[in-house]
């Protein structure tokens, strides 16, 4: 069965960083509403990728939360992945859709360029992401989008919005204006002082905004 991304936090984790703590702060994370979780293409060469994949399958599945890969869809295929969510649009959708062989989630980021949002409502995805909405220090080599690119999109298509790049509770308001499901969110969590507190401050936010 195909799982479903909700809104809200959509958390993105860092494979790079320390598996003990990741896995750790995972498990606290998952025990609450969390649109997704996004494992970054951010690999440390010794890490031994489905070993970790297969831990942060378990911890979420057991909420039924979706666990998307970052780029790497060939390993839908061999592993109980929920999804990708591709920085790019690949050449062939349709083709690697039939390599994967079963219905998965697909998102995609996108920036100022409303082709990749075009192409993103022809190809059906289940989400997009724009990155980056203010300066950030994981999404620096995107540019900041403008607020009216997002309302665009909403003229584009009806394909779930979410928001990312350097989002905090402080400056989430200033999102009040836009249409969208969700944030995504690497660093603000998972690097804060205490992560759980932290994601439920940014729930708190979002339900305050999106009613």
């Amino acid at each position: 069965m195909k799982r479903k991304i909700q809104g809200g936090v959509y958390l993105i984790i860092d494979p790079s960083t320390d598996q003990d703590v990741l896995l750790s702060t995972l498990k606290e994370m998952v025990r609450e509403k969390i649109a997704a979780v996004q494992i970054w293409d951010n690999f440390s060469p010794d890490t031994d990728q489905p070993v970790l994949i297969e831990q942060v399958l378990r911890l979420c599945h057991l909420q039924n939360i979706p666990v998307l890969i970052n780029n790497q869809w060939e390993l839908l295929k061999t592993m109980n992945l929920d999804g990708v969510h591709f920085d790019k649009a690949p050449r062939n959708i349709v083709q690697l859709k039939q390599q994967i062989g079963r219905e998965v989630i697909a998102g995609i980021t996108c920036n100022n360029d409303l082709s990749a949002v075009k192409w993103a409502d022809e190809n059906r995805l289940d989400y997009i992401s724009f990155c980056s909405m203010f300066p950030s220090s994981t999404a620096n080599s995107c540019d900041l989008v403008s607020f009216d690119t997002v309302r665009k999109a909403k003229e584009i298509t009806d394909i779930p919005i979410f928001l990312a790049g350097g989002i905090n509770p402080e400056n989430l308001p200033s999102l009040s204006g836009l249409n969208y499901s969700g944030i995504a969110v690497v660093s603000g969590i998972m690097s804060a002082a205490n992560p759980l507190a932290e994601l439920k401050r940014y729930q708190k936010r979002i339900e305050e905004i999106i009613k």
